[in-house]
């Protein structure tokens, strides 16, 4: 009688619930997950990039220590999807309802894969205390489940029925409205008798005890209380954010917020997501000095580590019982998965031997019209070559200044251009707010300094130290310089943006840092004719102008150029002085049209 009292109660609350969605009020607004429709993958092609397939399956899903989603890998595929529904309303882990977000199912690999592309099943879980995350019945230590290099950086395009699919490119994901759908799952699943039930049988077995179900019950409010105490801080920088929408992430942002603000426990650390980035390409990055889009970072670990740490890998930084920078961090996979893009030193005769760009596949797209690529050729050497550099596949890219001599281990980095911003005119978000922003922690933590850029340099090392140092035995000098890339950990914060080799840009839709240019030919052309305001999360791809489609979607992303952070403007081909972020002379249509053409050879 009493358990059935508390149905009633909580049927109750989930009736009130669906008033509030009907009405329209806000707490409806967070309960809905608009996505497009997409129809489902028939046949995908993974382009040549000189990876093996054993090689590309690995990297899919090789964990990094995340746990993106505060909650284990067994709660992940026992959730129902966030929408309010009479009976079941379907798996958060279907392949097909996980697709609708941007993730690349896992079976255009391998029919068996039950998660996406992206999605790794980790090690051991452990609660917000450090303690072992278990089953109530079987006391079992449930697992982990993060997101991994991949759920980023896989890109597609679709054309004509063909889904082409881009190793190390830029997926066009929604991370944002990933999470907030883990969370309104919780939500629904706390307060609707009937769905904890159903969750109950998945996790428990459908004979469970009353014991174990009250436990279960009080594990899942614990993590709504977790959830909604981040909910909380959104709201209250909501005002000062930014929206990422589709193929866009505030990173560097989240991952102070992740660390300073959630896992340090200082609520003042949390700062609102001002300046979402487009996902970077990844091929080649390993051999360039700097990285991250304002060139702030220089080892390669470090910036590794931290994605993972920002993606919610736990680190201890406040239990006093614990070792200070205990985490869940998977150091030599990082080290692997680097290794993997890198490949062996670059040089003239073998090329980049990691990674690859992808080729203009012919077979799929229309074939390149050569004549007006060679125009386009002409033109790419009198005005963009001083930035980007000759073309990969050319001698001159090899002998480029550039490159700069060997270092004691024998590398050769890369040092592009940082091209200062008032001198390429495009929005200043991202640079100016990482040199603004601080942070504060305690002494204990052994950092030096609360300017942001370089505190999370600094606890980042610090994590990497501490699981080399915990090592069997622990990992001897020359093999810690090794997995930190043979660079030290620099750091530095400018009002500049890096400049990078375009090989593969045609794979790469959108354009500009921030993604706000819908495809490249729009690009080649003034400010005033990219379109201030176009969709993000279309997935057919537009060979002519080299871009996604951008017109109104149902649940896409409706992209506002006028706001800071997403700003359009720079890089701008136009008439008029050289200055205001006007880097060249105004090209005509069929100028625009013949680089673009040479662009696709790239």
């Amino acid at each position: 009688m009493k358990r059935h009292a508390k149905y009633i109660v909580r049927a109750a609350a989930l009736v009130a619930l669906a008033g509030l969605v009907a009405g329209g009020k806000l707490i409806g607004d967070r309960l809905a997950i608009a996505l497009p429709d997409y129809p489902k993958i028939e046949k995908a092609v993974w382009l040549e990039q000189n990876w093996k397939p054993p090689q590309r399956a690995w990297y899919h899903y090789a964990d990094q220590g995340a746990r993106s989603f505060m909650v284990p890998y067994e709660w992940f595929v026992a959730l129902e999807q966030p929408r309010l529904s009479i009976g079941p309303a379907g798996l958060l882990s279907d392949p097909e309802y996980l697709d609708r977000f941007g993730y690349v199912p896992g079976y255009t690999e391998n029919p068996a894969r039950e998660l996406p592309i992206g999605f790794a099943r980790g090690g051991a879980m452990h609660n917000s205390d450090g303690e072992p995350w278990r089953n109530p019945r079987s006391k079992e230590q449930m697992t982990g489940i993060g997101l991994t290099c991949a759920a980023c950086h896989t890109g597609r395009l679709s054309y004509r029925g063909t889904t082409m699919l881009v190793d190390g490119g830029a997926a066009m994901a929604d991370i944002g409205q990933t999470r907030q759908a883990v969370g309104i799952a919780v939500l629904l699943t706390k307060i609707d008798p009937f769905r904890f039930n159903r969750f109950a049988a998945r996790i428990l077995g459908p004979d469970a005890g009353d014991e174990a179900r009250e436990e279960l019950r009080r594990q899942v409010s614990q993590v709504w209380r977790q959830m909604n105490k981040i909910r909380k801080l959104d709201d209250k920088v909501a005002s000062r954010s930014v929206v990422e929408g589709f193929g866009r992430v505030d990173a560097v942002t989240q991952i102070g917020n992740q660390v300073f603000g959630i896992d340090l426990k200082r609520d003042e650390n949390y700062v609102s997501k001002t300046a979402p980035v487009h996902f970077p390409r990844i091929w080649n990055t390993s051999w360039f000095t700097w990285m991250h889009y304002n060139g702030s970072m220089e080892q390669p670990m470090s910036r590794n580590a931290g994605q993972a740490l920002g993606s919610a890998a736990m680190v201890n930084l406040t239990d006093g019982r614990r070792p200070l920078y205990e985490s869940s961090l998977e150091i030599k996979n990082i080290f692997e998965i680097e290794k993997l893009i890198s490949g062996d030193q670059p040089d003239a005769k073998r090329g980049f031997t990691g990674l690859h760009a992808p080729e203009w596949p012919s077979h799929i797209l229309p074939a390149i019209d050569a004549k007006r690529a060679a125009h386009g050729g002409d033109l790419y050497k009198a005005l963009c070559q001083s930035c980007h550099l000759a073309p990969v596949k050319s001698p001159e890219f090899w002998t480029a200044k550039q490159w700069l001599p060997p270092n004691a281990a024998g590398q050769r980095y890369l040092a592009m251009d940082l091209v200062p911003i008032e001198t390429v005119g495009t929005d200043p978000a991202q640079a100016e707010d990482q040199i603004k922003r601080t942070v504060s922690a305690p002494p204990e933590l052994g950092l030096s300094t609360d300017k942001f850029y370089r505190a999370i340099g600094e606890l980042s090392a610090k994590a990497v130290n501490r699981w080399y140092d915990n090592q069997s035995p622990p990992v001897p000098a020359s093999l810690r310089h090794e997995m930190n890339g043979f660079r030290d950990a620099g750091l530095q914060a400018k009002l500049t943006y890096n400049v990078r080799p375009l090989n593969g840009i045609w794979a790469t839709p959108p354009y500009l840092h921030n993604g706000s240019v819908p495809n490249l030919y729009l690009l080649l052309s003034p400010v005033a004719e990219r379109p201030a305001t176009f969709y993000l999360g279309h997935r057919e791809y537009d060979p002519v102008n080299v871009g996604y489609r951008y017109d109104k979607l149902e649940g896409g992303f409706a992209f506002d150029t006028s706001i800071r952070g997403n700003r359009n403007t720079g890089h701008e081909f136009n008439d008029g002085p050289m200055k205001d972020g006007v880097i060249g002379r105004k090209l005509s249509p069929d100028e625009r049209r013949a680089l673009v053409e040479f662009l696709k050879t790239l």
